[in-house]
């Protein structure tokens, strides 16, 4: 399930891609497989990071990726990457779990190469405020939510470092309604209506009827689980700046 658009990164043969708190390895394995592109993908919970490595095993043993993809395990408040490493930057679902995300957007930004883009998204507004009001587990559990984006809120904090918006969309509609359910049901983890709308979204994802997604993309504006916001770094110029905002978009 990818939440960032692939598109809008605008991905060039050789680039290097940071996947930061790739968790599993969605975005990570995805672009490795689509993209001749270097993949860097990181998160601070080992167990993830071999998951997403286990995950990624089959397609490298049959030789499918077209790029290279490597995992590790770091912490995005002090990255251990060069400046101006990278040409494009993802940290998806990652800023809302936490507390000092101004300093990794600092960090994104050292490693973050002039006229790169980065493309961040969190939980939108209204469907995670419902999740909250539905149930205190759901953000008080190890490792969870421990704030609700606003959208202007990140994006005047990304802003602040000089970075120039270009693009944004929502997306994952369909799965609003699930998360509402898992919250109001969270004692009850086994419910057949939970279950039967997990099958529903799995023969979603794998299938994608016309139907369901004409759907999600009616219902992403208001109800798209997540937001997802898409910047380029400023170059040396002005001018230089204006040009790579224009080609992203």
């Amino acid at each position: 399930m990818i939440t960032v658009d692939p598109d809008r990164l605008q991905l060039q043969p050789g680039q290097r891609v940071l996947d930061l708190g790739c968790g599993e390895g969605r975005h990570a394995i995805h672009l490795w497989l689509t993209d001749a592109v270097d993949v860097f993908a990181v998160d601070l919970n080992i167990e993830d990071v071999a998951t997403a490595r286990e995950r990624a095993r089959p397609f490298a043993e049959s030789g499918e990726g077209t790029g290279r993809l490597l995992l590790g395990v770091a912490n995005g408040l002090s990255l251990p990457f060069a400046d101006n490493s990278f040409d494009v930057v993802i940290c998806s679902e990652v800023l809302e779990h936490i507390v000092d995300y101004q300093s990794v957007l600092k960090e994104i930004d050292r490693v973050l190469k002039p006229t790169g883009i980065f493309a961040a998204s969190v939980p939108s507004y209204f469907p995670e405020w419902v999740c909250w009001k539905l149930s205190d587990e759901y953000h008080q559990v190890e490792g969870g939510h421990v704030r609700i984006f606003r959208e202007r809120q990140l994006r005047g904090s990304i802003e602040s470092l000089g970075h120039r918006f270009f693009a944004r969309h929502r997306t994952h509609a369909l799965h609003a309604p699930y998360w509402w359910l898992k919250c109001l049901l969270w004692e009850r983890p086994q419910s057949r209506l939970l279950q039967g709308y997990h099958r529903l979204l799995v023969w979603d994802l794998m299938e994608k009827p016309r139907v369901t997604r004409l759907l999600e993309r009616l219902l992403n504006p208001l109800l798209g689980k997540s937001t997802v916001l898409y910047f380029v770094k400023p170059p040396v110029s002005q001018t230089e700046t204006e040009t790579a905002v224009e080609a992203a978009a």
